[in-house]
């Protein structure tokens, strides 16, 4: 039998760094061998940052878009481990330097873990391809908890990324991603982003389709993070063994080229 896969956790103290920590030592497949937060946290078994990286074949990363480009940069400076990134809302500086450290280490990034959502993700697409934007509307609505911090969400973007590649447009020219005041007519083509934020909601998804006199909707709710946990594994399993490079769960789940 192989040797367990070494995992160390970024972002440990976080709602996710803490489902990763129950979910991965039930693995057989894996080992948790570290886990570590920002610079300066101490307690619950945490480690340095440096000695976690020393360790590990894999780091799985829920923290912030700062926080996981100061990462990537970390790995890649050490010629490794690979990575499988989570945070969501990064800025243009902040992907740059991850392309950057992809260049020395395999990095999977994605708005989402969930299989039901990446699935989602190739039936909009093939949606978005099949219904003209002469004649079909495309809106994306999302929903996640109070402390959530960025929106549209990292998955509610991809969605957006994956109607607008089915349309070959780009979604930076097509995006509505708030409305307000006199807006005039809708125009053809735009993919619009609508945001709720309260309560406890794991993370609730919809892309609607409407068009003159009927309307289809595409949608995924999550039940609890665990899935996400599973998902973030899969992409570690196979991450560890990529050449370097930026992937994402098209990647990761071989529909990635298609």
């Amino acid at each position: 039998m192989p040797r367990p896969l070494k995992i160390a956790i970024a972002g440990a103290l976080g709602r996710m760094g803490r489902q990763m920590a129950e979910t991965i030592p039930a693995d057989p497949r894996l080992e948790l061998v570290a886990r570590f937060h920002r610079p300066g946290s101490t307690g619950e078994g945490l480690d340095e940052r440096d000695e976690a990286l020393a360790l590990a074949d894999v780091v799985i990363d829920f923290t912030t878009p700062a926080a996981s480009a100061e990462l990537a940069r970390a790995c890649a400076a050490r010629g490794g481990p690979a990575l499988v990134i989570g945070s969501t809302g990064f800025d243009a500086a902040e992907l740059e330097t991850i392309a950057k450290a992809a260049e020395k280490i395999a990095i999977v990034r994605s708005g989402s873990y969930s299989l039901g959502l990446n699935m989602l993700t190739g039936l909009v697409e093939q949606a978005a391809r099949a219904l003209s934007a002469d004649d079909c509307d495309i809106e994306i609505l999302e929903a996640h908890h109070r402390l959530k911090v960025d929106a549209p969400s990292g998955t509610a973007l991809m969605l957006g990324e994956a109607a607008a590649r089915g349309r070959a447009v780009s979604l930076d020219d097509v995006a509505r991603r708030a409305r307000e005041g006199v807006t005039g007519p809708r125009p053809a083509g735009e993919i619009g982003f609508a945001v709720l934020r309260g309560g406890s909601v794991v993370g609730e998804h919809s892309v609607s389709f409407l068009s003159e006199g009927e309307r289809l909707t595409l949608s995924h709710a999550a039940g609890d993070r665990s899935m996400f946990a599973r998902g973030a594994i899969v992409a570690a399993l196979w991450v560890a063994g990529q050449p370097p490079g930026e992937y994402d769960m098209r990647d990761v789940l071989g529909f990635g080229a298609q």
